[in-house]
C-alpha cells in the first residue's frame, strides 16, 4: 500500500471511538490466528497499535503476550484510568494485577500450562493451537475469580481479595470472571449486530431484543456488557433506553426499573455524567476543539431522556438527570459570563497617550476569545435543554451590540489620531473584524474589512446596511 493510503487509513482509523478500535483490534487479531486474510488484518493491526499506543515501536507482538490474550475479549469494554466505571466496563488497569494474582495463586499450574502451550506454538511457527489454549486458560481463570468473588462458610474472603489488588481492581474482578465465561455467548451476540446503528428504530430494537433473550446474557453482571456492545454502535448511545422501554412495554420509570433492562437508563445516565465532566475539563483548559459535539451529544441525550421517559423528580434516575443538568450548567455558565469582559479589554479604545509605543495585542488571547464566542454561539442552539438559556442569550446579544458599535468606532479610528498608535489600532479592528466574523457572518466581516481600508486611504467607509456614505 502505498504511503497516501496508509496515512489515509490511519487518519479514518484514528476518528474512531477507542472502544471500536478496540473491537477492530480484537477481530483481526483472531483473523490473524485463524490465517484469515493475515496481509490486511496485519496492516490495519500495525496502524491500529500505533494509533493506541502512540508509538511506532512494537515492543512486543500482541499474539506473543498471554495476559493480552488472555483478557482479549474484554477489550471492547476496558476504560483508561482509574475513574468509577459503570457496569459494563471495566479498567485496564486491573488486568496487571488480575494477571499476576492468577500466575501466583489464582490458577498458577494452568497459567504454567498456557504459557508453555504459547511456546510451542511459536517454536512450531503456527497459530493452529492458540484458540484453544487461550480458552481453556480463560475458562481455568473464571472459574478461579467466582471462587474468590463467592462467599464460602468460614472463609475469609476479604483477606483472599485483599491478596489480588487494591479496591479498583477487587471492584472489577467479577466482571472479568463473568465475561471469560460467556465468551461464546457475547460473541454469538456480537456476530449478529449491525456494524451501525444511525436510528434505533422498533425493528432493529425488535431483532436485538430476540438476540439477547439467552438465558446466560440475562444475568445482572453480563446483561450490562451485551448493551455495552450495543451502545457501541449506535450513533446516540443514549438511544438504548428505548431498549428498557420495550421490554417494559411502558415509559413509566417505575416499570421500567423493575425489569432487568431497567440497567440501560443507568448506562445511559452514566455516559451522559462522564460526559459533562469531560466537557467542564475541556472548558477549563481552553478547550473548545470538541465543544460543539460534546453539546450536541449532551442536548440530544437529556432531551431523549426527558421525552421518551416519564420521569418523577424525586426519583433516583431523575435526581440523577437534574445532577448532570445543573453541572452542565454551571460549567457553562462560568464561562459564558467571563466573555463579554474578555471582548472589551481586546476592543476598548483608550486614549492615545494611554497606549505606549510599541503595543500589541496578544494574537493567543485573540484567538482564544475567537473561540469563546463560537463557544456562546454553539451554546445559543443548545441553551434550552441545558438550562442556560437566559445567560446565553443575554451574552449573545450583549456581544453583538457591543462588537458591532466597537468595530465601527475602531474603524474611524484609523482616520484620524496619532500615528505611532495606528499600528495598535490597526490590530484591534483586526481583531474586532474577527469576533464580526463569528458573530454577523463572512458577509459583514469583509464589509467591515474593506471599511477599513477605506479609513487608511481617507476614503469614506460604507454602512451595514450597504449605503455608500456614512
Amino acid at each position: 500500500m502505498s504511503q497516501t493510503s496508509t496515512e489515509r487509513l490511519r487518519e479514518y482509523l484514528a476518528q474512531l471511538p477507542p472502544q471500536s478500535q478496540a473491537l477492530l483490534m480484537r477481530e483481526f487479531e483472531r483473523a490473524i490466528e485463524r490465517g484469515e486474510d493475515t496481509t490486511v488484518a496485519t496492516l490495519v493491526l500495525e496502524q491500529l497499535r500505533k494509533l493506541v499506543r502512540g508509538t511506532d515501536d512494537e515492543a512486543r507482538p500482541r499474539t506473543d503476550d498471554p495476559a493480552r490474550l488472555l483478557f482479549r475479549p474484554l477489550e471492547p469494554f476496558l476504560v483508561e484510568g482509574n475513574a468509577p466505571v459503570r457496569p459494563g466496563q471495566v479498567r485496564r488497569a486491573s488486568l496487571p494485577s488480575v494477571w499476576q494474582w492468577l500466575s501466583r495463586e489464582g490458577a498458577p499450574e494452568q497459567a504454567r500450562e498456557f504459557e508453555a502451550a504459547l511456546a510451542r506454538i511459536r517454536e512450531t511457527g503456527t497459530a493452529s493451537g492458540v484458540e484453544a489454549a487461550v480458552r481453556k486458560f480463560q475458562l481455568a481463570a473464571a472459574e478461579a475469580i467466582l471462587k474468590i468473588t463467592t462467599p464460602a462458610p468460614g472463609g475469609d474472603k476479604q483477606r483472599a481479595l485483599a491478596r489480588v489488588g487494591p479496591p479498583n481492581v477487587i471492584e472489577d474482578l467479577a466482571p472479568i470472571g463473568a465475561v471469560l465465561h460467556a465468551i461464546e455467548a457475547l460473541d454469538t451476540f456480537n456476530g449478529r449486530l449491525p456494524s451501525y446503528l444511525r436510528m434505533f428504530s422498533d425493528a432493529q430494537i425488535a431483532s436485538l431484543g430476540a438476540a439477547l433473550n439467552v438465558p446466560s446474557l440475562q444475568t445482572p453482571q453480563l446483561l450490562p456488557f451485551a448493551l455495552s456492545l450495543i451502545m457501541q454502535r449506535l450513533t446516540a448511545p443514549w438511544q438504548i433506553i428505548r431498549l428498557a422501554v420495550k421490554m417494559a412495554a411502558s415509559d413509566d420509570e417505575i416499570r421500567v426499573a423493575a425489569t432487568p433492562y431497567g440497567i440501560a437508563v443507568s448506562l445511559a445516565l452514566h455516559d451522559l455524567y462522564y460526559l459533562a465532566g469531560s466537557l467542564r475539563t475541556d472548558i477549563k483548559r481552553g478547550q473548545f476543539n470538541n465543544v460543539a459535539e460534546q453539546l450536541k451529544t449532551l442536548h440530544d441525550g437529556v432531551r431523549g431522556l426527558r421525552t421518551e421517559l416519564d420521569l418523577r423528580n424525586d426519583s433516583v434516575w431523575g435526581k440523577q438527570l437534574a445532577s448532570i443538568r445543573a453541572d452542565i450548567s454551571s460549567a457553562l455558565q462560568s464561562e459564558i459570563d467571563s466573555v463579554p469582559g474578555r471582548v472589551r479589554r481586546l476592543l476598548r479604545q483608550r486614549p492615545d497617550k494611554e497606549i505606549p509605543a510599541g503595543a500589541r495585542l496578544d494574537a493567543g488571547e485573540v484567538d482564544e476569545t475567537a473561540a469563546l464566542i463560537d463557544f456562546v454561539a454553539v451554546c445559543r442552539t443548545y441553551a434550552s435543554e441545558l438550562a442556560i438559556n437566559e445567560v446565553t442569550l443575554r451574552t449573545y446579544s450583549d456581544l453583538q451590540q457591543y462588537v458591532e458599535h466597537a468595530t465601527e468606532a475602531l474603524v474611524q479610528s484609523l482616520r484620524g489620531g496619532d500615528a505611532k498608535v495606528r499600528g495598535y489600532r490597526q490590530m484591534q479592528v483586526n481583531a474586532a473584524i474577527r469576533f464580526c466574523d463569528v458573530l454577523f457572518g463572512h458577509d459583514y466581516a469583509s464589509l467591515m474589512t474593506r471599511a477599513a481600508e477605506n479609513a487608511l486611504t481617507g476614503e469614506r467607509k460604507p454602512s451595514r446596511a450597504g449605503e455608500q456614505g456614512w
